[in-house]
């Protein structure tokens, strides 16, 4: 991955669990990729692709509801919200990729139930590809993977007091 030296650290295990993509599909192309290297992380993490459901919505901007939507239903250990937002000659994107990264984050405190954060904030749509691809950005992966890594923290009962059971 271009300029990092990631640390390898063992993949934590999240068999049984489950987990909800939530995709943008603004940017389908680029959902796509995201979403393939979300469901690749929850594989290799032992994930079993049942136990993976994809729900998509119109943009960036609706991921926060969805999520909330999904977290409702109770089937859920982790979610993991997908999308882009590339920035343009007006104002839009400060609104968008603020409010859908403030909307996640409430929900998730809110809720006690992990997101992993894959939505990518870009100056132009060849800098998301870039982001997107499994060869040189994996994001998708990387969202999921920080997903897993919460939903293992979170199944310690300490971890989770004062949240919903």
């Amino acid at each position: 991955m271009k300029g990092s030296k990631k640390a390898r650290t063992p993949m934590p295990r999240c068999s049984g669990k489950r987990f909800a993509l939530i995709s943008a599909r603004f940017y389908d192309v680029l959902g796509d990729r995201l979403l393939d290297g979300a469901q690749r992380c929850l594989i290799d993490a032992g994930v079993d692709p049942r136990d993976i459901e994809r729900y998509d919505v119109p943009g960036c901007f609706e991921l926060p509801l969805a999520a909330r939507t999904a977290i409702a239903t109770g089937r859920y250990d982790g979610i993991v919200a997908l999308g882009v937002v590339v920035r343009g000659e007006t104002p839009h994107f400060d609104f968008v990729a603020g409010e859908c990264a403030r909307g996640l984050m409430d929900v998730q405190l809110a809720t006690g139930v992990p997101i992993g954060f894959g939505v990518l904030t870009t100056e132009n749509y060849e800098q998301a590809e870039e982001r997107a691809d499994p060869a040189r950005g994996d994001k998708g992966y990387e969202a999921a993977l920080a997903a897993v890594a919460l939903v293992t923290l979170a199944g310690n009962p300490v971890a989770r007091a004062g949240f919903r059971a």
